[in-house]
């Protein structure tokens, strides 16, 4: 049997006390809560109803809490009641009140110093790559504190097998951003079809009326008066950089990508379907 360095005592195989840290039944000891300052940064989970929400205001004996939603609750400070990055812990009055909270770029409550959470299971599809990048623009602190991971599918055409391929389910659900969706579009026939289906209860197709995700920007956030009409069988994108004098797609898409700073410069059918894919796709099922 092997010594310890510097020592005649033979060393221990197993390493330390496998007991220690163990209460007198044997088990582990869980650790104690931590306690946490509650502060305009901090977002705290309650337990029981799975309520969670940024600190607003705190009293001696309570603290209130708003959703992403601008919902509130107040809770009692009691000892080990919230959960705080996942761990338990106790809120306890600042010595100084919270400040207002800042808002994020969709306008929710923003949370400073966030760890992002462990993704979730189920997913948000888009149709392209300036869908995923408006998204993330707009609602990536959202997706972050929900741990929701968006991803392109290259094509509303190709939802069908993507979906035979993923399995929504319970647990695993699928909300899916589609361009142009209006009544008699291919793109709502999809939609028709993928509710009807078997995994039409996990599932949920919405979207905006407009041909392509551009459109679904303000003009005047872009510096424009107005939106080209692109005469039907044209490319949309070729058809606008063409009207408004701009060299190619890319180019333009720079433009409109650095024009975007919150949901202000977004119009309502855009920022009404991103919101129901995100309650969709957190909410129990």
């Amino acid at each position: 049997m092997s010594t310890r360095p510097g020592s005649s005592r033979p060393a221990d195989p197993y390493g330390r006390d496998v007991l220690a840290g163990r209460g007198s039944d044997g088990r582990r000891a869980r650790p104690a809560p931590q306690r946490v300052a509650a502060t305009a940064e901090v977002v705290a989970e309650d337990p029981l109803s799975g309520f969670v929400g940024a600190v607003v205001a705190c009293t001696s004996s309570a603290v209130t809490l708003e959703d992403r939603h601008g919902r509130r609750r107040v809770f009692p400070l009691d000892d080990g009641a919230f959960l705080v990055d996942g761990q338990p812990a106790t809120l306890v009055r600042p010595t100084a009140a919270p400040a207002g909270p800042q808002r994020s770029a969709s306008g929710s409550v923003h949370v400073t110093g966030l760890k992002a959470r462990t993704a979730r299971a189920s997913r948000i599809w888009v149709e392209g790559i300036h869908d995923a990048a408006l998204v993330e623009r707009v609602w990536g602190h959202d997706l972050r504190v929900e741990g929701v991971v968006v991803e392109p599918l290259d094509g509303l055409d190709l939802l069908p097998d993507a979906l035979a391929e993923f399995g929504p389910g319970p647990g695993q659900r699928v909300g899916v951003l589609a361009d142009h969706l209006v009544p008699g579009s291919k793109e709502q026939r999809i939609a028709d079809a993928v509710a009807a289906g078997p995994w039409g209860a996990h599932v949920l197709v919405t979207g905006h009326p407009y041909i392509d995700i551009w459109q679904a920007v303000r003009p005047a956030a872009v510096g424009i008066r107005a939106w080209p009409v692109v005469p039907r069988g044209q490319d949309w994108k070729t058809g606008v950089c063409r009207a408004l004098g701009v060299s190619d797609p890319r180019t333009m898409w720079g433009r409109i990508n650095g024009a975007v700073s919150s949901y202000r410069d977004l119009d309502t059918p855009l920022i009404t379907a991103v919101e129901r894919l995100i309650d969709f796709v957190t909410e129990s099922s």
